[in-house]
């Protein structure tokens, strides 16, 4: 049986392995002491602070577990540096006719951030997107709270507005430019 390998920036990666080191070397060994400490009170089964600190244990170690899944399982993907095909970890900036403007990158469903401009890769917006090149018209599904007509700019690459702008106009349907749900 094949693992699945989850797609991730490397920043998502480096921000899941940078909770993962200090769980592991910080808090797992602050909470071993504050447990330590609690036991030394005397009498455990009357002893909230014990029974609050084995809580926080648990909840410590359950999320060490996780992160290391989500980190053993990750497939970290950098953004693209050319092309003008949209990909994952594409950053487009959608406007719709009025001239409102909004940046989404396309990210791992652990990144996911709709008001920082983060978005699901399993988003309906960023399965639209994907594949898509510069100069596309298509239709598709949209969700609803649409604006009536959008274009898309993509800049490949867009690492701190690093790559050139390009216009493409995709579709004259329904696509959000706020308020994605990924």
């Amino acid at each position: 049986m094949s693992v699945q390998r989850t797609p991730m920036t490397r920043g998502g990666f480096e921000r899941l392995r940078d909770e993962l080191d200090r769980l592991k070397r910080v808090d797992r060994h602050a909470i071993t002491k504050a447990i330590a400490e609690a036991r030394a009170h005397g009498d455990l089964s009357e002893n909230a602070e014990y029974h609050a600190a084995r809580e926080k244990q648990s909840f410590i170690e359950g999320r060490i577990a996780e992160l290391e899944t989500k980190v053993g399982n990750a497939e970290v993907i950098d953004p693209p540096t050319s092309g003008d095909r949209i990909t994952f970890a594409s950053t487009v900036l959608l406007e719709d006719e009025s001239g409102k403007e909004i940046r989404y990158q396309i990210v791992g469903s652990d990144e996911t951030d709709p008001p920082h401009g983060r978005i699901s890769v399993l988003s309906q917006l960023a399965r639209t997107l994907i594949g898509k090149s510069v100069g596309d018209r298509h239709l598709g599904a949209v969700p609803a709270r649409a604006h009536p007509h959008w274009q898309e700019r993509r800049r490949p690459g867009d690492r701190a507005g690093a790559g050139r702008e390009e216009d493409v106009r995709h579709r004259e349907g329904k696509l959000p430019v706020a308020g994605v749900n990924p």
